[in-house]
């Protein structure tokens, strides 16, 4: 009789042994495998939030198929107490473990709105955008220019929004004094600038920003990050450049900036620039005459004057030798690059050839046929 019942007994111990295994292997492959979602969504997970009731979300959108598997898997893989607060895209047939790992690495929300403050050379303007799982990108559902335009009610909404992101970015040839008057209507910001940043100082980029950071503070993160670009920039120099030190790289570069916006001119712009150097042949570029009449605050907006070609300040390098005493806008990257690593050429001469870009020539009668060329072009499209 005992033999009987320790044989059952056994028999019960195996037969649940392998029906747990078989649960828990079941329970791995829900976990693991492919999800019921069929397309990405954008989840926000609130500060506070626990794994159950983002379990309870996931299950609710069609996401996971089983909110307690989801919650026994993160307790299993000890991912539970590493949940993040954000805007997370859980993309199409996503698998528990997956969605697990996106809501618990952290760093920036990867959807969501998001506000923009575009600071560009002419205008600045303020973008809201929300982002489209299915597209896989943000799209932009408002836009207003700073500081004149009207606020629209989008903007305010996602203000409210504790978990909207929020960037600033430079654009490349905007000046110092058209950053700060910029950030001045950046209302998320706080303080004051007590001063104004040496020109060329801060680098174009984006900055992500939260609500109440420092205007002051946001500058230090501009400058720190133009000195290391500089910095590394300097250290790959070609040999032999007319330039003494990476400031006069640093000014040579806005110039670049300010003369070109196609990207593969900018070697060849600076070769110009160069070749003259080395000759001691003046500059002779008109970017660094508007500076020396607006001071870089803000754009002249019209044609140079013959008077003020003939002007002597210390950026008319119609009138003086070699670069002027400092940058004339904040240069970027591409254009500090192609300040120390010029294309080699034995070009002197360039002018706008109607098509966006410049044409290069080595002589100056071949320059005055360009120049003639342009103006032909200019006068056609003021006729129409």
């Amino acid at each position: 009789m005992a033999k009987s019942i320790a044989s059952n007994f056994l028999t019960f111990l195996v037969f649940t042994f392998f029906l747990l295994a078989g649960l828990i292997m079941w329970g791995q492959g829900q976990y693991n495998d492919a999800g019921p979602l069929g397309k990405p969504i954008c989840l926000s997970v609130k500060a506070g939030s626990n794994m159950r009731s983002v379990a309870n979300s996931l299950e609710s959108r069609g996401a996971v198929a089983n909110a307690r598997i989801f919650r026994i898997g993160t307790d299993y893989s000890g991912k539970t107490e590493l949940l993040k607060a954000g805007n997370w895209l859980v993309p199409k047939n996503a698998s528990m473990a997956e969605i697990a790992g996106i809501i618990t690495r952290g760093g920036a929300s990867s959807c969501g709105t998001e506000v923009l403050f575009r600071i560009g050379v002419t205008s600045s303007q303020v973008q809201v955008r929300e982002f489209d799982p299915e597209e896989n990108q943000f799209v932009e559902i408002a836009a207003f220019s700073q500081p004149d335009g009207e606020v629209s009610d989008i903007y305010m909404s996602a203000r409210e929004k504790p978990d909207t992101r929020y960037r600033v970015i430079v654009s490349e040839g905007a000046t110092v004094w058209q950053t700060v008057e910029s950030l001045k209507s950046v209302d998320i910001l706080a303080g004051d600038v007590a001063e104004l940043p040496s020109e060329g100082s801060l680098a174009p980029d984006s900055y992500e920003i939260s609500a109440g950071d420092t205007r002051e503070g946001l500058i230090t993160r501009m400058q720190t990050a133009q000195e290391a670009i500089l910095a590394r920039v300097w250290e790959n120099r070609a040999d032999g450049i007319p330039l003494d030190g990476p400031y006069e790289a640093l000014i040579l570069a806005s110039i670049i900036e300010k003369e070109t916006g196609v990207g593969k001119e900018r070697a060849l712009v600076s070769s110009v620039f160069t070749n003259r150097l080395r000759i001691g042949m003046r500059l002779e570029t008109d970017p660094t005459v508007r500076y020396g009449i607006t001071n870089g605050r803000g754009e002249l907006g019209r044609g140079l004057r013959r008077s003020e070609l003939k002007q002597k300040t210390p950026y008319n390098t119609y009138s003086i030798d070699g670069l002027p005493p400092t940058p004339i806008a904040n240069p970027g990257r591409a254009s500090l690059e192609a300040a120390v690593n010029p294309a080699e050429s034995d070009f002197l001469y360039f002018v706008a050839d109607g098509t966006g870009g410049h044409a290069f020539s080595k002589t100056l009668a071949e320059h005055n046929r360009n120049v003639a060329n342009w103006r032909k072009i200019e006068a056609e499209r003021a006729s129409q």
